[in-house]
């Protein structure tokens, strides 16, 4: 389950504002449409919604695994959504789902993609946890669960990739004290950027969007504020830390996201 710990990793793990299930499926869908080199402009709703119609993704005990097909290239993604309301998803058992895995699946990634949803339909069948899932009340718990979903899953592959499984869950419990949702209004319009900290001078923001950088750049503790949270607030703008990569000298590249309420 490679790509769901690159998931929680990047971020892209959110708490679901609405029990709705096209709007939800739409806050997941623009969580990898945001993804910068995902190589798509949009799409992504559409297609998902097309296979919902022809075939219900939901898998029974409170999940649902929805996938896109495209012929880009690329590297199989995915968002991961939770409800703890639960959201009306017409699957099998007709039981409200609580989380929603979204998958985005390249042409070239189809057998990725299958062994992954396989690892976790098992990991689903005989993990106690991922099935009693109404009694989660926040998503630090919810981040758990599915870490220990994924750990177990990933025993028998290599030492590396546990050494990353540990280093994430460090991570994400500084990460988790932070942790309110994310509003609405701020998931409908996501925003790609990179901050780059060096030492001396201010952080410089990187992005299209020339208003954000000019507000992001006056916001005085947006580097401490990723270094230690991995989410920062600024005239309502939030910001959520993807990846991080260290240059030299003393130099250090953020890949985030921002969340901006649509201006009326």
């Amino acid at each position: 389950m490679k790509s769901l710990l690159t998931a929680l990793q990047a971020g892209r793990l959110i708490e679901l504002p609405d029990a709705d299930k096209t709007k939800s499926l739409e806050y997941l869908a623009t969580l990898i449409e945001a993804i910068p080199d995902i190589g798509v402009g949009g799409g992504i709703i559409e297609s998902v919604l097309t296979r919902e119609q022809a075939h219900n993704t939901g898998i029974g005990k409170g999940w649902a695994c929805p996938h896109a097909r495209s012929a880009h290239l690329g590297e199989l993604v995915c968002s991961v959504g939770w409800s703890q309301k639960g959201i009306d998803y017409g699957g099998p058992d007709s039981a409200p789902v609580h989380l929603l895995v979204m998958y985005f699946v390249p042409d070239l990634q189809k057998n990725a993609y299958l062994k992954e949803i396989s690892s976790l339909a098992k990991a689903i069948q005989t993990q106690a946890a991922l099935q009693n899932l109404t009694g989660m009340t926040d998503l630090a718990e919810v981040r758990h669960r599915l870490l220990d979903a994924v750990n177990l899953a990933l025993e028998s592959m290599t030492p590396e990739v546990r050494a990353r499984m540990i280093q994430l869950e460090e991570k994400h419990a500084r990460i988790a004290e932070a942790g309110a949702a994310i509003p609405a209004d701020l998931l409908r319009s996501v925003i790609p950027l990179s901050i780059l900290c060096m030492p001396a001078g201010n952080p410089v923001v990187l992005s299209q969007d020339r208003e954000l950088v000019e507000i992001l750049e006056r916001h005085a503790a947006l580097r401490d504020d990723l270094a230690q949270q991995g989410r920062s607030e600024h005239q309502g703008i939030h910001i959520l830390l993807r990846t991080t990569a260290t240059f030299q000298p003393d130099r250090v590249l953020y890949e985030c996201l921002a969340f901006r309420p649509e201006k009326k």
